[in-house]
């Protein structure tokens, strides 16, 4: 039996809703533009140099060329749905694009795209929210009425969120604040399929990933937490984890939907880091609501991810997500003032990480 498509989920969802037709259409546009990007990024070199550098974006980051395609398909998908603002984590300011239009839609076009030559799972990510009653007055002054407006919604208010991870399989996860559900593109006929109606995060895991190449600049909380997990069934914790890291957003929240786990991107003490690297309303916000929404939890260490209040467009935050009960404990290790832990060998005071 031929498993249902994504239009039948959102017209079954949306029926006899328009404020939810809205959604879906902006959903059904969307998707559309990541099944041509998915066949770009399949072609690899045959497609063209699409990791070429080409520019630099707004965050001083080099901009590759699939970059910019993504981000214009996904700007023209915007413009033929019921969306008034378009936000990418590529341009500086917001596009307008209808401003009586309910809706507005932050994307991060290709998160990821530092993988592109080396074949890595890459992605995109998307939020959707509500523009405000008085967006066509904010758009008509447009500028820094847009930076500081419009797009600045904690996350809990978010309508829809998701991603698509351009993989072995090209695979969107959705949420319409109903839960999480997994969908498969079907390269033959370019239709997504629903596969798992809905997702469930393990409460308990025995993986985590974080980039232990920072290590020494990690404040106290983190370290304690990683040397816990690495002193395996000798430390703390009685049991062995073992670490993963991909360094692709998309890839990582992939696996945690599918079978558990924790990822960590802290602050830290490197110069600029302080506040965290991922972006609150393009990475942390979406991502945050798809775990939240199939049991999950996220975190900055301290408050979940969906309070906190933005501050600016392009806000960075640190981020940390995966399996409830880990997130607890990385929690409980940022309110002890005194967090301490067994040492182990690896990252102990003076073990190789330490002097």
């Amino acid at each position: 039996m031929m498993k249902p498509s994504l239009d039948d989920v959102l017209a079954d969802w949306a029926a006899g809703v328009p404020a939810r037709a809205e959604i879906a259409r902006t959903v059904a546009a969307l998707a559309a533009a990541a099944a041509e990007i998915a066949g770009l990024v399949a072609d690899g070199p045959l497609a063209g140099a699409l990791g070429a550098a080409v520019a630099e974006n707004v965050q001083g980051e080099v901009q590759k060329e699939l970059d910019r395609i993504a981000d214009d398909r996904f700007l023209a998908a915007a413009a033929a749905s019921p969306v008034a603002a378009f936000a990418s984590e590529e341009r500086d300011h917001p596009v307008v694009l209808d401003p009586r239009a309910p809706l507005l839609l932050a994307v991060d076009p290709l998160d990821g795209s530092s993988n592109i030559d080396t074949n890595v799972s890459i992605g995109t990510i998307f939020s959707i929210l509500p523009a405000p009653p008085d967006f066509p007055a904010l758009a008509a002054e447009a500028g820094a009425a847009l930076e500081h407006g419009p797009f600045l919604q904690p996350g809990r208010g978010q309508l829809a969120a998701g991603y698509v991870i351009y993989g072995p399989q090209t695979a969107l996860a959705l949420t319409l604040r109903a839960g999480t559900m997994l969908f498969t593109l079907d390269r033959r006929s370019g239709t997504f399929r629903l596969t798992t109606p809905s997702v469930r995060v393990p409460e308990r895991t025995h993986e985590f990933a974080i980039n232990t190449a920072n290590s020494r600049h990690w404040d106290d909380p983190i370290r304690v937490y990683v040397e816990d997990c690495l002193a395996g069934e000798e430390g703390p914790r009685g049991e062995n984890f073992n670490m993963r890291w991909i360094a692709s957003l998309v890839a990582e929240c992939h696996r945690i939907l599918v079978r558990g786990g924790v990822f960590l991107y802290p602050s830290d003490r490197r110069r600029g880091y302080h506040e965290g690297r991922l972006r609150l309303v393009y990475e942390a916000n979406p991502i945050s609501l798809l775990v939240e929404e199939a049991g999950g939890a996220s975190t900055t260490g301290e408050v979940s991810i969906l309070h906190v209040e933005p501050r600016h467009l392009h806000q960075r935050v640190p981020f940390i997500f995966g399996s409830k009960t880990e997130i607890e404990r990385i929690e409980h290790h940022h309110a002890d003032p005194h967090p301490h832990s067994e040492r182990s060998p690896l990252f102990g005071r003076r073990g190789l990480f330490r002097a």
